[in-house]
């Protein structure tokens, strides 16, 4: 397979949850939100120099490529893994810059009002990560060993989550009467040994017990 038949049958997946395309690259900022949510996801690869609609326009300068590294090193905290490939279609550049799984989740990235923050990868969207990705990820990365029994306010919660279907962390954490910190924390554990599933709808993360 030459390279012109490797990038076309790449731009025939379309984008998905482990692909994206960049028509350009003019805000390492926006850029550094796609490295973060592969990163923490499950890794992935930006077509650089692609429309949305898998027209090859190609990258045109200097500038772009330099704005792709600095997408990944300098605002990602940690700075993501990330390798950068050229390949040339019809007289065109594109870059692939292909992005692991991070071991060291989360992967942030700056936001436009200067905080960072963390974003994973649905389907074909880069999405805000819950605090509970962030309680479990907090949990990953201490090892904790696995939950083998509920105390009073893991049933509270547990209580809360079972009262309806489909809830926002703000109904659980309201129903569960916890402290909201506690009440994260414990639900992170619960999702993480699959007793809560943690699902989006509407841009919206929803908890449902595991039956």
């Amino acid at each position: 397979m030459n390279e012109r038949q490797y990038i076309m049958s790449l731009i025939a997946e379309g984008e998905h949850q482990q692909q994206d395309f960049k028509y350009k690259i003019s805000d390492a900022v926006k850029l550094a939100k796609s490295v973060s949510a592969f990163a923490n996801t499950d890794g992935g690869r930006l077509l650089i120099g692609v429309r949305d609609d898998g027209h090859v326009s190609g990258v045109r300068s200097e500038e772009e490529i330099f704005m792709m590294h600095a997408a990944a090193y300098k605002y990602c905290r940690p700075s993501a893994s990330i390798k950068f490939d050229t390949y040339h279609v019809d007289g065109r550049t594109l870059v692939i810059a292909t992005v692991p799984p991070s071991e060291h989740k989360p992967v942030k990235a700056f936001s436009e009002d200067g905080r960072h923050r963390a974003y994973i990868r649905v389907a074909d969207e880069n999405i805000v990560a819950s605090p509970v990705h962030l309680a479990i990820w907090r949990e990953q990365q201490a090892s904790q060993g696995m939950l083998t029994a509920y105390d009073e306010a893991e049933q509270q919660l547990l209580s809360a989550v079972a009262f309806r279907s489909r809830q926002t962390l703000n109904q659980i954490v309201r129903r569960s009467h916890l402290p909201r910190a506690r009440a994260v924390t414990l639900l992170a554990r619960l999702v993480r040994y699959g007793l809560v599933e943690m699902s989006l709808c509407d841009h919206q993360f929803l908890f449902t017990l595991v039956e």
